[in-house]
């Protein structure tokens, strides 16, 4: 059956000889694997640029639900992050955030609050000419609200451990062992507190913006346990340390 909806693009990998399979997050359908033909032939006046990490599009694709992979009929570009595209700093965020996402969004059904704020985040980074180096650990963060494990903030100063099994702050490094320590939990608390659109302003050096992040694929790994080594993360931190 045809369908038509609007997708991130999270990740492609070649099919054929002028092919590929994206990985999507469509906004009706929630994950879904889309074949596309004839994108990477020169004659087809296709745009396999089009298809890279973060790209939205307006779509229609035959959809069915016994089927692991849908086929592509029509496409069209709902927004080109191309700020993002322009500069290596950014694209290196956009492909890890694809892969990310492409790990933790399992379920084929639809979430449109979860598609509405991916959407908004990508034009938000898009549009931001400096400032941007936590973008990707203020994402996490927020995304973790829409998977069920959105960490509490700190209310009592004296808490000054960040229980990751758990998401809470609290006083005395708990027993388990999955905890942040003091420095790493600090910054974590001034995030927390922090509007989306200010966290830019958390003032990190590049070795300690890499421990949080690392924390925080942590404190994912807990909560989604399964998820997979991310392979991006190694040029991510190389970038932004």
């Amino acid at each position: 059956m045809l369908q038509k909806t609007r997708v991130i693009i999270l990740h492609q990998i070649k099919y054929s000889d002028s092919g590929i399979i994206v990985q999507t997050y469509t906004r009706d359908f929630g994950r879904q694997s889309i074949l596309v033909r004839g994108v990477r032939s020169s004659k087809s006046g296709k745009h396999n640029a089009l298809f890279q990490p973060m790209f939205i599009l307006d779509t229609v694709f035959y959809r069915k639900e016994s089927r692991s992979v849908q086929t592509m009929k029509e496409y069209s570009v709902s927004y080109a992050p191309s700020d993002i595209y322009s500069e290596i700093k950014k694209s290196t965020v956009a492909v890890f955030l694809g892969e990310f996402l492409m790990s933790v969004l399992k379920e084929e059904s639809p979430h449109i609050e979860l598609f509405r704020f991916i959407e908004d985040s990508i034009k938000y980074f898009d549009r931001l000419r400096e400032g941007y180096a936590n973008f990707h650990i203020a994402f996490l963060i927020g995304l973790s609200s829409f998977l069920g494990f959105e960490p509490g903030r700190r209310i009592v100063p004296e808490d000054r451990y960040f229980d990751l099994k758990n998401g809470a702050f609290v006083r005395l490094p708990p027993p388990h062992g999955d905890f942040a320590e003091k420095n790493i939990s600090d910054v974590l608390a001034a995030f927390f507190s922090t509007s989306f659109g200010n966290t830019g302003k958390v003032p990190l050096s590049g070795s300690l913006r890499n421990e949080v992040l690392e924390t925080l694929i942590k404190y994912y790994s807990i909560h989604l346990p399964g998820l997979r080594k991310i392979n991006s993360l190694e040029v991510l931190k190389e970038i932004f340390g």
